[in-house]
């Protein structure tokens, strides 16, 4: 979400960000939030390396300071670098500040949001699986918590502070916990509940309903559906892919506001036609998860506005679709770049 998360929006709106000197990079001292900026010089060579280590920096930061979990930091940081053979330094203390989250917290004063509880499933859901470890009891105890929360209507009551692409609509919480459940191990999903579950949120899901659901959402069902068969039909895949392949840009990368239309919550006028990290990681990922091969022209031209693209300090720069006083969509993007990567092999130094 902008937030993968879950701090209000007044909450964010106040936060103080830590400045990290004018280059804005990276030092060997304690993680600090650093400032966003799109005049942050684009790097000399591409490194996998320091865009792990910002993102690990950066997660380590805001679980520190703020003390919760965010669709745009902390929570895609565990998503992203539990793929890597050698998991960062912060890692593990990440998951388990989530652990403590789930285990802790929930039981001492309950989830802040049902949004939290979705992300938290969702997360430590594919981690385990990423690990390749059983499903852990975090994991269970958050899917569990998932089918407390779902809707009548089989949805989930969603944050809405007008933080696209993450929290501003309920159809986002649904393709969400599709990834979720679909991440989970089979012996997971015989349960009578979740048997359940899972039909109320294929209801949610049904045909009429996915025609109406934004390219960025119904984008995140080919990673359910890479997962568990089902989200989408041959039809819908195919659709779904041409879709996202005719929004890539002419420098092969793709804007993260053409992918769902928002409006700007400042009133400003998007910017619908440059390319940016979050748009153009986020499209290369869902793209293989639905199967492109990764020697097809889009998916190398999408790799190479990456290598061309990244920032000094290790990210890659995202315009918030919101509002211009924040830019953390730019840490969700650094994560799909990573993940983009990953996926394709592409991740050796220089």
């Amino acid at each position: 979400m902008h937030k993968l998360n879950f701090v209000s929006a007044s909450f964010i709106v106040s936060i103080a960000l830590l400045a990290a000197g004018s280059s804005g990079g990276l030092t060997a001292e304690e993680p600090q939030i650093l400032q966003v900026s799109s005049e942050e010089a684009i790097a000399s060579d591409y490194s996998h390396q320091r865009a792990v280590d910002f993102l690990d920096r950066t997660s380590m930061a805001w679980t520190k300071k703020y003390k919760c979990f965010t669709c745009h930091t902390n929570f895609a940081h565990l998503i992203a670098v539990s793929e890597l053979e050698q998991r960062p330094e912060y890692f593990q203390e990440v998951r388990t500040a989530l652990d403590d989250l789930v285990q802790k917290r929930w039981p001492e004063k309950g989830p802040r949001w049902d949004a939290e509880v979705v992300m938290a499933a969702m997360t430590l859901t594919v981690v385990d699986r990423n690990l390749g470890e059983p499903l852990s009891q975090s994991a269970k105890l958050a899917l569990d918590e998932m089918w407390q929360v779902q809707q009548s209507d089989g949805g989930f009551d969603w944050l809405k502070c007008d933080w696209p692409p993450m929290e501003s609509d309920d159809q986002y919480g649904a393709v969400v916990a599709a990834v979720a459940v679909s991440a989970a191990p089979e012996e997971y999903l015989q349960q009578k509940q979740v048997q359940d579950g899972i039909a109320s949120l294929e209801n949610y899901l049904s045909q009429s309903k996915k025609q109406d659901l934004r390219l960025h959402h119904r984008a995140i069902l080919l990673w359910a559906q890479s997962l568990k068969s089902g989200w989408l039909t041959q039809k819908e895949i195919d659709s779904t892919i041409a879709d996202l392949t005719a929004l890539q840009r002419p420098d092969g990368g793709w804007n993260t506001p053409s992918l769902g239309k928002w409006d700007r919550e400042d009133g400003g006028v998007a910017d619908v036609t440059t390319s940016d990290g979050y748009g153009t990681g986020f499209a290369v990922l869902m793209l293989i998860k639905a199967g492109m091969n990764r020697d097809n022209v889009v998916i190398k031209n999408g790799l190479s506005w990456l290598k061309k693209n990244q920032r000094e300090s290790g990210r890659w720069y995202t315009r918030s679709v919101s509002r211009d006083s924040r830019h953390f969509l730019t840490h969700a993007g650094t994560a799909m770049a990573i993940m983009a990567m990953q996926a394709c092999a592409e991740h050796e130094e220089g």
